[in-house]
């Protein structure tokens, strides 16, 4: 019961970073200090240094070599398809608008997990997601963002093409995560992202002026990299290994409410009745989902 707690709090903790990401990382991207391609081969390097050195004081585990294939695989999805097109998606888009369509991924991932994984859709787990799934699209049809983007349906695309790719990550990696220890997985996925990504981001990560950094690009950098690539990226293998597969992907509901609450704090947005029944729907969902029923002996 204990690790169940613990992994719902990791669970969380990924969704408020996350939450706190869009607005961040839109940021540094807008007022064009990283271009998009550069900034997710800056994080992939720096979340690849520090999940090797962090190895280091973890038993070593031995890699079958089929398995390697799976890592190639799982980092394709999980790192390259999912990092590079969210980035250039959230260019276009508006951080509301990112996280509210990010809510799809568990809807992808309960038919993924029922068909791939064999797990059972319950009849309170539909009816949480079915709840959550209109909190979120009241979200995204009816609320409103003080934020201007420059190419929304764009960008939109870009968002779900990468919440698709996440999906078929989280499938992928759900058997790995309980054969290997999180270290031992997340370093490897890492590496082999970081090598497919260089091809794509070294010219703009070249281009990047680093003297003009304000005191804030430079938070901001250091939380996209220390925070919502190397932190999310090590919880939530903890949490797979922990929670079935569709638990793991509803608390994605999450993210835009926090998003929304991010983005009034800094007066980027504000709050309505529209906003406010939206994510007690939300939280409705993501509860019944998170509560595990008692069986009958």
């Amino acid at each position: 019961m204990n690790s169940r707690k613990h992994a719902l709090v990791a669970l969380f903790a990924v969704q408020l970073i996350y939450g706190l990401n869009y607005t961040i990382a839109k940021t540094v991207i807008n007022e064009n200090y990283i271009k998009p391609f550069g900034f997710v081969l800056l994080r992939v390097v720096g979340a690849t240094i520090l999940f090797w050195l962090l190895s280091i004081f973890f038993p070593k585990e031995k890699v079958e070599k089929r398995d390697y294939i799976k890592f190639f695989v799982a980092a394709i999805f999980g790192v390259v398809v999912n990092l590079l097109f969210f980035f250039k998606g959230l260019e276009f888009t508006s951080p509301i608008h990112a996280s509210s369509i990010m809510t799809i991924i568990p809807v992808i991932i309960l038919v993924l997990s029922s068909y791939f994984l064999k797990e059972k859709i319950t009849s309170i787990k539909i009816v949480g997601i079915v709840i959550a799934l209109c909190g979120a699209l009241v979200l995204t049809i009816y609320g409103k963002s003080a934020r201007a983007a420059d190419n929304i349906p764009l960008g939109n695309f870009l968002i779900l093409l990468n919440a698709i790719s996440y999906s078929i990550y989280v499938i992928l990696v759900k058997k790995l995560t309980e054969k290997y220890h999180p270290f031992t997985f997340i370093k490897w996925l890492f590496l082999i992202g970081l090598i497919l990504l260089i091809p794509f981001g070294y010219d703009e990560l070249s281009d990047v002026q680093w003297q003009s950094f304000t005191p804030y690009i430079t938070f901001s950098v250091i939380f996209v990299v220390a925070g919502a690539t190397f932190g999310t990226y090590l919880l939530n293998p903890y949490a797979l290994s922990k929670l079935k597969a569709s638990t793991v992907g509803t608390f994605i509901y999450l993210q835009p409410v926090i998003a929304a609450l991010y983005a009034l704090a800094v007066g980027a947005d504000f709050i309505d009745a529209i906003k406010i029944g939206a994510m007690v729907l939300i939280f409705t969902g993501v509860y019944l989902v998170s509560v595990k029923r008692k069986q009958k002996k």
